[in-house]
């Protein structure tokens, strides 16, 4: 099993209840009220699953020596007992983004919409695990999953809100903000 192939799989089962899902950009997903979380790239939709997203974790591709560090410093790891609450925010992006060069990106995603800045003032409240799904030929480029406590869930929204407020967000085509409660205790 490698440790960096997920699989979020959509159905009636799992530790984590759905509690609504906002269609921000584009299609919608099929509905489900719970998500599970495998450690593999599942090759086929379960038999039960209404859908499923898949991604990889990478390195940091858009970040600098000094921003990783401080990400690493300050990010909390993910299955903390407090954190109840989850988002899974998958995206895709319009081909004008990935027309941009890798540093014309950059720019874009931190001088002028500063999206790592931004994500650093919510830590240690929010933790995030980004998964790359676009050379997987998946139907979004990237998966994000967030956990933090219930006393967060606002602060949370400041921070997708304020995200998706800046330059980079208009080259948004997809986005499908799915938020969860997890009913089945860490451990």
């Amino acid at each position: 099993m490698n440790g960096r192939m997920f699989t979020f799989v959509a159905g009636h089962r799992g530790p984590w209840r759905i509690e609504r899902v906002d269609v921000v950009a584009g299609e919608p997903l099929p509905p489900a009220t719970h998500i599970d979380i495998v450690n593999e790239l599942l090759p086929d939709l379960p038999e039960s699953a209404s859908w499923f997203v898949r991604g990889v974790t990478s390195n940091e591709r858009y970040v600098t020596r000094d921003e990783r560090a401080s990400l690493r410093a300050n990010q909390p790891a993910l299955g903390r007992a407090d954190a109840l609450c989850a988002a899974l925010i998958p995206i895709r992006k319009s081909a004008a983004w990935w027309d941009l060069a890798q540093d014309q990106r950059r720019a874009l995603l931190e001088e002028q919409s500063a999206h790592i800045r931004i994500g650093m003032e919510y830590l240690p409240a929010v933790a995030r695990r980004l998964h790359h799904s676009r050379d997987l030929g998946e139907p979004f480029d990237f998966v994000t999953w967030f956990e933090f406590s219930p006393e967060h869930a606002t602060s949370f929204d400041r921070l997708v809100g304020r995200l998706r407020a800046s330059a980079e967000w208009t080259y948004v085509d997809r986005e499908v903000d799915i938020r969860l409660v997890r009913e089945i205790p860490v451990g």
